[in-house]
């Protein structure tokens, strides 16, 4: 375009022959320290055909994919941040892909690790070697090789406050089975939905969705008291098994998911990249939401309290507690996370407070009864993520 004015980008079949010569250069490079481009007839104007002929060398070549070959450290970095490892860790890297041939990549690598890369395999041929290996392990004829798959994304389920709370943390070696407890958040709630998520964002509604069931025939109870066991269950094929069981009953009901690690892994870099981003805004609203959990325990506890100690209460005593529970609740309705913190505390102070006094007017050796607390008797086992009313 400098040398004759004339713009190839709106010629397709111009376009085609730079994109195969392109890919010819990149390969001679790989070898060379500098590649002829040379294209007859490339294109032609009134004047009669233009021809493309220039000289591409290595170094120009390797200012060019700058940019391309600095996005290929931030993989290498987070693999070796998930993995929990130091470069020191890494007994042998092994190149897949035939642009891992060219010379910048191998020094990027190389410098990244600390490592000269294995070249014993063939880089096209590396995935198709794996895939024929792991055929092998599954249906039985290799046996002396073992390999591990991960889960790519974190996997759990929604809790109360609209909370993702994870079950299963992202690059966990599969097979893999893990179980945790969780209860009610309603007093009598006669059902849970159980929704199963991934992803890396601690709000369920910013995760992906991958199903949902219900577990219902609860027995009336207090919120708190009954524990659903929920299991998540990943085969070595990546297939999710979500059981949820009322350990009261033996009431159980299941969901099979396959789509769990059907993502591609630009859907996987890119949820991750989202999660990265905005991680700093995450952070607050999970902090603002467990406030709002919490607070709501404190005031369930101490209105349970003074229910059942009725008229034990001095009058004055509990319309103090009372102002302070109403003042939390609507402290809760902002997005205030240390005024809800600030509440807490001060319905808990004055909880203390008239404990004391109640119990200073207990008759000296006496137990005291019928005391206000502000703490849960939950099961410790039991994790605090409730599922809300069904």
């Amino acid at each position: 375009k400098k040398e004759n004015g004339i713009d190839l980008r709106n010629d397709r079949q111009a376009l085609q022959r730079l994109k195969e010569a392109a890919e010819k250069a990149k390969i001679e490079l790989s070898n060379t320290v500098q590649s002829e481009i040379n294209l007859p007839f490339i294109t032609a104007d009134a004047s009669g055909p233009k021809h493309l002929v220039l000289t591409l060398s290595r170094s120009k070549f390797e200012q060019l994919s700058a940019a391309l070959l600095k996005r290929v450290e931030v993989p290498v970095v987070q693999a070796l941040k998930d993995a929990e490892l130091t470069k020191n860790d890494i007994d042998e890297v092994v190149l897949v892909g035939g642009s891992t041939r060219m010379p910048m990549v191998q020094e990027l690598v190389e410098r990244l690790l600390g490592k000269t890369p294995n070249k014993s395999v063939n880089p096209d041929e590396v995935v198709a070697i794996g895939a024929a290996l792991q055929a092998g392990v599954l249906s039985g004829d290799v046996k002396d090789i073992l390999l591990l798959d991960v889960t790519p994304l974190s996997l759990g389920v929604e809790t109360m406050g609209g909370v993702f709370t994870k079950l299963i943390e992202r690059n966990t070696t599969i097979p893999v089975r893990k179980t945790e407890t969780f209860s009610t958040a309603a007093d009598n709630q006669p059902a849970v939905d159980i929704h199963v998520l991934q992803g890396e964002r601690p709000m369920a509604n910013d995760n992906m969705s991958l199903g949902q069931f219900q577990l219902t025939g609860l027995p009336p109870a207090p919120r708190g008291l009954p524990q659903i066991e929920v299991t998540f269950d990943i085969d070595a094929n990546g297939i999710l098994n979500v059981s949820a069981k009322d350990k009261a009953t033996g009431k159980e009901q299941k969901i099979t998911i396959t789509a769990s690690t059907n993502l591609t892994e630009n859907e996987v870099d890119r949820l991750v990249r989202e999660a990265d981003t905005h991680r700093e805004a995450d952070e607050r609203r999970a902090e603002l939401i467990q406030a709002r959990n919490e607070a709501d325990a404190v005031i369930y506890q101490l209105e349970k309290s003074f229910n059942e100690m009725g008229d034990s209460v001095p009058v004055n005593d509990r319309g103090m507690i009372e102002r302070e529970i109403e003042s939390l609740k609507g402290t809760m309705q902002h997005d205030d996370t240390q005024a809800i913190r600030t509440g807490i505390q001060n319905l808990q102070n004055a909880a203390h407070a008239l404990s004391q006094q109640m119990y200073a007017n207990e008759q000296p050796g006496s137990p005291a009864q019928g005391q206000p607390s502000d703490e849960s008797h939950q099961d410790p086992d039991v994790i605090e993520g409730e599922f809300t009313q069904a």
